[in-house]
């Protein structure tokens, strides 16, 4: 009964926790990572087709990312999700392919004309495709038995559109071990949906710490907030862009728009249009206009049973085309533009943020966390010139931030959940934030609360049994590794092929003791394969 910490220890995103027990080899998600990397981390320690179960805390791509690549390397076990999840995910990894697959065409292009070699996507459509054929959906609060000796429970984290914490029930030889999984713990008094529930036993607790160091401050009132951003740019002639996450932040700017106009806090501007400028934010929002009542608050609930959609706007402008998308810009009226990605990584965000950052006129709204190495962060923190599609960009704009508003829970939301623990847990895993602060939330949990606590490495092990590390990890950043240690890239031509000999030897090992005729048959393919490829 072993635990490994294969992603998001010591960082921010990039989730993966592999567990074997009872038989089984299982991951509690597996997520792309975003921004700098700072330890080398994400591989698993098997190969794909060796993995049973997947069970995915939410559908956020720094958690569900590389599903598509664990289908396309041989996984064809079950991913267990709720509803909310599975619905969000059809269109979360289609969407992630799809920018896998125009980035490495994109690539390709520069590389052609520099005689560079050519760029394989991560993986594709086709791959999203079969992974979203492995799900498997689950309401919350149900007990599912995955099999002899392992149970899991989806408790909901308040974070996303059924997003949710995990109960996992391991027996192996008459010894029993629960451990909780935080996924993400959802910020309190969220729109649309509900607020995150405690769960109160647990042998091991593996807790994320996004915003383990700092406090939100005083919840502002982000309807009126809002609306003096609203008026003051566009008293100045100016655009207003918000950088959204397409899933959750965006459906959160539609709610309080909605409420400003319904009350019209912003004047002089008549019913101003919004444009939302992400295929993929429109497809979240119609999911979370039809969604199952059983994810949304109270408040939601109340607006649904007087007829009125939460996230319903007037003047309402979806651009779905890239022609669309391209006319917002010559769209002279002053507007708020939602476009993603949140941490303007890729999408269609960084055109909007190339046409208005350099006018003094216009605002740049940032409603989202911002990791590390993100040109989110770094326009956030201060810069004064950015290059966006290789051109310098000068930032002349209005750069802002709606405190408070984030679907993370703040130090004090953290620690009043690790505090709903009736009885200690025998151990607490703190991972999901940077660097330096995992490692303060974790001696704030040891200091105050007399917890043990530790902030795992990137391949660190623990016997879930004896409660004894078997492997501290990976403690080198990649900064310091020596060059001389090759890696390979599965999104290269030569990462590809070695990912495939991997799941060629396993293919092998999975057909020990099948009959000698098709044994033989298959080593004279692989024979000929070699022989053809020798050089």
């Amino acid at each position: 009964m072993k635990l490994t910490f294969c992603g998001a220890a010591h960082e921010v995103t990039g989730s993966c926790y592999y567990i074997e027990a009872c038989g089984k080899k299982m991951l509690v998600d597996y997520g792309l990572e975003q921004g700098a990397d700072i330890y080398e981390s994400g591989e698993l320690p098997v190969g794909a087709s060796e993995i049973d179960y997947v069970f995915l805390t939410h559908a956020h791509i720094d958690h569900s990312g590389k599903l598509p690549l664990l289908a396309a390397q041989g996984f064809s076990g079950t991913i267990f999700s709720t509803q909310a999840t599975y619905n969000l995910c059809k269109i979360m990894l289609r969407d992630s392919a799809h920018i896998q697959e125009f980035e490495a065409e994109w690539k390709n292009v520069k590389a052609k004309r520099a005689g560079k070699d050519e760029v394989l996507p991560l993986y594709t459509i086709d791959d999203a495709i079969a992974a979203l054929e492995c799900f498997e959906s689950h309401s919350y609060d149900e007990l599912i038995d995955i099999c002899d000796g392992v149970q899991i429970r989806f408790v909901d984290a308040g974070h996303l559109l059924g997003s949710s914490s995990i109960e996992m029930f391991l027996t192996e030889n008459g010894i029993s071990k629960k451990i909780v999984f935080s996924g993400d713990i959802g910020n309190t008094d969220q729109p649309l949906i509900n607020n995150p529930k405690y769960i109160t036993e647990a042998d091991y607790v593996i807790t994320e710490s996004t915003y383990g160091d700092r406090a939100h401050g005083s919840k502002p009132e982000y309807v009126a907030e809002l609306a003096k951003v609203i008026q003051r740019t566009f008293d100045r002639g100016g655009n207003l862009v918000i950088p959204s996450f397409a899933v959750g932040r965006t459906q959160e700017m539609l709610y309080f728009i909605r409420q400003i106009k319904e009350e019209g806090l912003v004047t002089g501007h008549g019913d101003f249009r919004v444009y939302v400028d992400s295929p993929l934010a429109i497809e979240a929002t119609n999911i979370y206009s039809t969604c199952d009542r059983e994810y949304l608050d109270p408040e939601a609930l109340e607006l649904l049973s007087k007829g009125i959609n939460p996230i319903e706007v007037s003047n309402l402008k979806l651009a779905v085309t890239s022609e669309e998308s391209k006319a917002v810009n010559y769209d002279l009226e002053p507007k708020v533009i939602i476009s993603a990605s949140g941490m303007c990584e890729a999408g269609r965000i960084k055109h909007h943020l190339k046409h208005n950052l350099w006018r003094p006129e216009s605002t740049i709204l940032f409603v989202g966390y911002q990791a590390v190495g993100t040109l989110g962060r770094a326009i956030v923190d201060g810069a004064t010139t950015v290059k966006i599609f290789g051109e310098e960009i000068e930032i002349k704009s209005e750069i802002c931030k709606l405190a408070g508003v984030s679907g993370h829970a703040d130090i004090n939301g953290l620690l009043h959940w690790i505090n709903a623990f009736e009885f200690a847990p025998g151990q607490v895993f703190v991972c999901h934030g940077d660097d330096d602060v995992c490692e303060a939330y974790t001696r704030r949990l040891r200091d105050e609360l007399g917890l043990n606590a530790y902030a795992p490495y990137p391949y660190a092990v623990v016997d879930l049994i004896t409660n004894k590390m078997i492997s501290e990890g990976n403690h080198q950043k990649i900064e310091k590794k020596s060059q001389s240690s090759p890696v390979f890239k599965a999104n290269s031509p030569y990462g590809r092929l070695y990912l495939a000999g991997q799941r060629l030897l396993q293919t092998i090992q999975h057909n020990e003791g099948g009959a000698n005729k098709d044994l033989a048959k298959f080593a004279d393919q692989i024979i000929a394969l070699c022989e053809k490829w020798d050089r």
